[in-house]
């Protein structure tokens, strides 16, 4: 794949170190390098503009959310309180992977569990800058090795879809009533496949097996009829009707049924949707970022040492796709607890094939 790298220049507002083209679709820009502090996880874009990103928690920080300014610099958000560990159970994020923001301007961010704190949804209104809700994820539906991972925001349904990596299954939650359901646990479609997670010609660890990740990318449609996701460590895409997905009538076995294949991919990170039905993404085995096409081929679209574990995805303004890079292989917790990165922490974008629509 041809790739040039080219100089510095000033676009939109944010500060742009370099251009990567490639033959396949328009070049892939360098909108901020990150400090070591902020290695990022996923990222939100607002309907204003404005990115939010979560710090991975692999990489042990104490900061766990920041806003991306314009400048190129960051800020911990919603407040210094919010953002860091809670120092008095309440206020105060213990981890958050998922991120994302819908059409009204509410930040929603995915807490972690653990096996004696429930998880939370945290919504938070950027508008206004004032919390707008909490809904606790609790036992039965999170189990102790629960690792709630990422989310996708459905209004059209008052629904929010949570990624649970370590059930490998999905969680429902009903806005109207903060009710919760898993669907789908240790299914097909959610289980990670039997297959060696390469980098580097190095293979991934977890605790000191080779990591097997389920269900982790996720996203849904501009009209929010079908959710898409996939297993981090397995090779094809999923969707299925949101309308059976809200049905709380269908046995697993029923909704099993109205599952979808929609087309491949290879070991993933993170997911999102333009408006063609074009699914983007994240390649961490070989730095690249590729997409599946409504006829399920796939095809890489960039490649470059630059782009060393692309994680998540947020469609921005004028249908630009951004991506956080983190060389997540090389943090503590891929890594035999050392932190080998090499402080390469990025935000990125590129053009969508498509139309594309912010909250996802």
């Amino acid at each position: 794949m041809q790739k040039r790298l080219f100089g510095a220049l000033i676009a939109t507002g944010f500060t742009f170190l370099g251009l990567l083209e490639s033959v396949h679709a328009d070049a892939i820009e360098l909108v901020a390098q990150l400090p070591p502090e902020t290695p990022p996880g996923n990222i939100a874009i607002a309907p204003d503009n404005r990115i939010f990103l979560s710090v991975h928690g692999f990489y042990n920080q104490p900061v766990k959310v920041v806003e991306l300014l314009e400048n190129g610099s960051t800020r911990p958000y919603p407040t210094e309180a919010w953002a860091q560990a809670p120092s008095d159970g309440t206020i105060g994020l213990h981890g958050v992977l998922g991120i994302n923001v819908d059409s009204n301007g509410i930040l929603w961010l995915l807490d972690t569990s653990s096996s004696d704190r429930s998880g939370r949804l945290i919504g938070w209104d950027t508008k206004s800058e004032q919390l707008h809700r909490i809904v606790y994820l609790a036992k039965p539906v999170i189990a102790d090795h629960s690792f709630l991972n990422d989310l996708a925001i459905d209004l059209k349904n008052k629904a929010i879809y949570v990624a649970d990596t370590g059930t490998q299954a999905i969680i429902v939650v009903d806005l109207s009533t903060g009710q919760t359901r898993r669907v789908l646990e240790g299914s097909e479609f959610t289980k990670a496949q039997d297959i060696d997670m390469i980098i580097d010609g190095k293979r991934v660890e977890m605790n000191g097996q080779p990591a097997r990740l389920g269900v982790n990318p996720i996203t849904i449609d501009p009209q929010n009829e079908y959710l898409y996701w996939g297993a981090m460590s397995g090779t094809a895409i999923y969707r299925i009707r949101t309308e059976h997905l809200n049905d709380a009538e269908l046995t697993d076995l029923e909704l099993a049924e109205h599952v979808e294949h929609y087309g491949e991919k290879p070991i993933s990170d993170g997911i999102t949707i333009d408006d063609a039905g074009n699914v983007y993404i994240t390649s961490i085995t070989d730095d690249s970022i590729g997409v599946t096409r409504p006829d399920g081929t796939y095809e890489t679209l960039f490649q470059d040492d630059e782009l060393s574990w692309p994680d998540g995805f947020a469609v921005g303004l004028d249908n630009y796709i951004y991506i956080t890079i983190n060389e997540l292989h090389r943090s503590p917790g891929l890594n035999n607890g050392q932190n080998d990165s090499r402080n390469e922490f990025k935000v990125m974008r590129f053009k969508a094939l498509s139309t594309a629509q912010t909250g996802r």
